[in-house]
């Protein structure tokens, strides 16, 4: 039979493992946290371990033995922030028949997530190059869904494809949307008129 106190000392073991483990996950997703908050606020290119540290309330040794390389960083950053501002669903945007209803459909959604993700994409999308670690990121995560709404959208054109897709991956970048938006145009707008853009593909005589 086990006495009382052995099974006092397993339960006091068990409890102080699962408390470690609960302070060990606070502290991983604080360091998460203030990582995202510096990539929102300065961009991943200026951003130090050493002011996550400071926001985390961490020592900077604390930051690596959590994310031992910055593209272990940077991978729980991007996967916390997309949790949080999920891009929109495409499957409904496949039911459409009409290519430019389609493509103008999906761009209004497309512009409508740029603008509420602005600060965090535009700096993201802007240090690609600097990070490498970030660049990684992207070719994993973001390029491939951004290629996968240029297929969606490139479907039913009667067109060049080389061309009707260059023309949608320049109507899809956010930075095409930015220049749109500080020119005046609402989503709605600049969705309407890249759209046209990429219509005017359609007749193959043309080029």
């Amino acid at each position: 039979m086990v006495s009382n106190k052995n099974e006092c000392g397993v339960g006091k073991r068990a409890y102080t493992l699962r408390a470690r483990a609960r302070r060990q996950e606070d502290v991983h997703q604080r360091i998460t946290l203030a990582a995202v908050h510096l990539h929102e606020t300065v961009g991943p290119a200026r951003t130090t371990m050493s002011e996550i540290a400071k926001i985390a309330g961490v020592q900077r040794a604390t930051v690596y033995n959590h994310f031992p390389t910055e593209l272990d960083l940077i991978g729980a950053c991007s996967s916390h922030w997309f949790a949080e501002n999920p891009p929109p669903d495409p499957t409904p945007w496949a039911e459409i028949s009409d290519p430019g209803r389609r493509t103008e459909t999906a761009l209004t959604a497309m512009y409508g997530y740029y603008e509420r993700g602005r600060p965090m994409l535009e700096n993201v999308l802007r240090d690609a190059t600097l990070v490498a670690a970030l660049e990684e990121i992207i070719e994993q995560k973001w390029s491939p869904m951004m290629e996968g709404i240029v297929e969606l959208l490139a479907e039913g054109w009667e067109s060049r494809q080389p061309e009707l897709r260059a023309s949608i991956r320049v109507a899809l970048d956010f930075f095409t949307w930015r220049t749109l938006a500080t020119s005046g145009l609402s989503n709605d707008e600049a969705a309407r008129l890249t759209a046209t853009w990429i219509g005017s593909n359609r007749n193959p005589s043309l080029f």
